[in-house]
């Protein structure tokens, strides 16, 4: 992997790339996670495309969210980037950043493919907004994982024993940081629902089986699967929201084939 960077207006941006050959394949984290974070799914690709891993805004080496931060911030970011790639790309965002691709793509003419992975939208995690800036507002970065994984995931007291435990805690630890400003944006975000019906490049929804018609995921699953009738839907076995950091390897298998069905076509939208 190596890093590479973009300057828009003066904030950095900055993605991880895999190199290879052909239409890169273009991936937007949601919240609390970024390009490390999805380096698994990535390493795990069976794909020869060069595989591009944004960090957005409030990920390091990435600048801060800033002031006047929206998910319009975030489309523009992503389109300041595929301008600068220049070619045509598969395009995959989970949760949030299923939301920004969904946005992005009733926009460009030149994707190859759309892939979302549980996209997320108004009204989203709202409950978890106030106890999570009091968190922040002590620095009580723990306290903040805490709020998102209890009150806004709805996990076990279990589960996160167990995660304060695992590996992987100290990096979610820092990804909290611009989460206040990220659910915010999410919930003065108005998706524009009615356009997805025109997105001319082919759509792949996927959903973890475990939270079909369930919320918050499963719910905000189905408006986006009405908005687009034209989407593949795939279901991945006994998996949740999580899939990337659960079962990698499943996840870059299914990614690996939404890919492949589009990566020969002619198809230019």
């Amino acid at each position: 992997m190596r890093t590479l960077s973009f300057n828009r207006d003066g904030t950095t941006l900055t993605a991880e790339l895999r190199e290879g050959s052909g239409q890169p394949v273009v991936v937007v984290p949601g919240v609390m996670s970024d390009a490390y974070t999805w380096r698994p799914v990535a390493d795990a690709l069976n794909l020869t495309n060069p595989i591009l891993v944004i960090n957005r805004r409030g990920r390091l080496p990435s600048g801060p969210t800033g002031r006047g931060y929206s998910v319009r911030t975030e489309i523009d970011d992503l389109h300041y980037i595929l301008d600068t790639l220049q070619e045509d790309v598969h395009l995959f965002g989970w949760s949030y950043g299923g939301l920004i691709a969904l946005e992005t793509a009733t926009e460009r003419r030149n994707l190859r493919s759309v892939i979302a992975y549980e996209p997320v939208s108004s009204p989203f995690g709202s409950n978890a907004l106030e106890p999570l800036r009091l968190a922040l507002g002590k620095g009580d970065l723990d306290g903040a994982v805490e709020v998102v994984k209890r009150v806004m995931a709805g996990y076990s007291a279990e589960y996160m024993a167990a995660l304060r435990a695992d590996p992987i805690w100290p990096v979610l630890r820092p990804l909290v940081h611009p989460l206040a400003d990220e659910l915010t944006a999410i919930n003065d975000h108005v998706a524009a629902l009615s356009s997805y019906s025109e997105i001319t490049a082919p759509v792949t929804l996927m959903l973890g089986e475990r939270n079909e018609g369930k919320p918050p995921y499963g719910v905000a699953f189905t408006a986006f699967s009405q908005a687009l009738p034209q989407a593949e839907v795939v279901r991945l076995a006994n998996q949740g929201h999580l899939a990337h950091s659960e079962a990698p390897g499943l996840l870059a298998e299914h990614l690996t084939q939404a890919v492949l069905k589009h990566n020969q076509s002619q198809h230019s939208n």
